[in-house]
């Protein structure tokens, strides 16, 4: 090692444990509580909601999960073909679209609402997800289910398992279509946040807000047709998805879902008379009960950093998009800003880096993020001047340590 190499080795080591430490999370709690004061609500009230005609009914806000209204939500009932959402997650995380599925016998003898599959058809996996989706395909579900684990029965283990990681406690399947047995069962509480997870899968979210789609259909010269049976996403402004059902012991099921100034809301309605009318009510009822906030926009200055080794000492940081946050009176002290950055990047920086991101947080848990990029770009220094800094710096922190 030369002198001058040394030289600059020794003075990094004084800051070693504190150049290490690259990330240093700051909560500005205060500012966001600032912005939710000027905040002015227009709470509806329950009572709007007492001519439901759901055995069990619940309106949640699928980033927070927070609850904004609930009719014996936690009572096991049959969910019908609500259970599809599942079917769909399970096969988004362990299959792949483009993988060919080959129709089994098994597959086309299921009983209920069909696909029209054909025994030894050959169909790519992302077709049988929308039909079984779409036109609610119970032998695209078998298929499905097949093809990723072997059997119904072993797909229908990772189903439950997922549900129970995703803290639906009080769900367990038994088979992928949600035709009627004992052992399958969930709540309307299970089903919002099953939906709430598979928001977060931007395929899930694709495939149930497709109103229509074109699928092939075996070797026949023409393709199928499947419209979507959940109305909601006509009906309802801003209705996005998720799953009708319908069995004689499940009665009418719906899940719905809608988003409005990036709000994203679910309805679960469980043995409903009007599940339609219900449903409208309920998310009616919701987005008059949340409101959404701005926290950043996209170029909004958030942070300032140092540069090691840089023709510039600091460099701003500016979000990448926009931040909003759905607000329920009453919630205002459960979200949390956190800004995740080093306290000190390294020379070269290109404008558009990524250096940290912004979180926020509702109770603990993660609701909202953006990237922290870098504004401008900032050149490398030459050599003696980066020297120069270095010794700067280590004079500065001698300082501040004996003080």
């Amino acid at each position: 090692m030369t002198v001058r190499s040394g030289l600059i080795y020794n003075i990094y080591g004084v800051f070693n444990e504190r150049v290490e430490r690259l990330k240093k999370v700051f909560s500005i709690i205060l500012v966001l509580n600032m912005m939710l004061l000027n905040f002015n609500f227009s709470v509806a009230s329950a009572q709007e909601l007492s001519n439901l005609t759901a055995k069990s009914a619940i309106v949640i806000e699928a980033a927070t999960g927070k609850v904004l209204y609930e009719k014996d939500a936690n009572s096991k009932r049959y969910p019908a073909s609500t259970t599809k959402m599942m079917t769909l997650i399970v096969a988004l995380e362990y299959g792949k679209l483009e993988d060919t599925v080959t129709v089994s016998k098994n597959a086309v003898e299921t009983e209920g609402s069909s696909l029209g599959l054909d025994e030894g058809e050959k169909i790519k996996l992302s077709d049988l997800l929308y039909g079984m989706m779409l036109v609610s395909g119970n032998d695209a579900t078998v298929a499905v289910a097949e093809h990723i684990a072997g059997s119904v029965d072993k797909f229908a283990q990772l189903m439950t398992k997922k549900a129970i990681e995703i803290g639906a406690q009080n769900t367990s399947f038994v088979n992928s279509s949600g035709l009627p047995d004992p052992n399958h069962y969930t709540t309307a509480s299970d089903l919002a946040k099953i939906a709430a997870y598979g928001y977060k899968n931007p395929m899930f979210a694709k495939i149930v807000n497709t109103k229509e789609k074109l699928i092939p259909w075996g070797s026949r010269a023409y393709m199928r047709d499947l419209n979507n049976e959940n109305r909601m996403l006509s009906l309802y402004d801003g209705g996005n998805g998720v799953k009708t059902g319908y069995t004689d012991l499940a009665g009418r099921c719906l899940v719905s879902a809608a988003k409005r100034d990036g709000v994203q809301l679910i309805a679960v309605v469980l043995d409903s008379e009007y599940m339609w009318n219900d449903s409208i009510a309920l998310l009616d009822y919701g987005f008059r009960n949340i409101q959404p906030m701005n926290l950043f926009k996209k170029k909004d200055i958030v942070k300032t950093v140092h540069v090691i080794s840089g023709k510039k000492d600091v460099i701003q940081l500016i979000a990448d998009g926009d931040v909003d946050i759905p607000v329920v009176e009453g919630d205002q002290d459960k979200f949390q800003t956190l800004i995740d950055v080093p306290e000190r990047i390294y020379a070269p920086v290109s404008k558009g880096d990524p250096v940290g991101k912004v979180k926020i947080m509702y109770d603990g848990k993660e609701v909202a993020s953006v990237n922290l990029i870098a504004k401008e770009s900032v050149d490398k220094r030459s050599f003696f001047s980066t020297v120069y800094q270095t010794i700067s710096l280590a004079v500065s922190y001698i300082k501040n340590t004996l003080v």
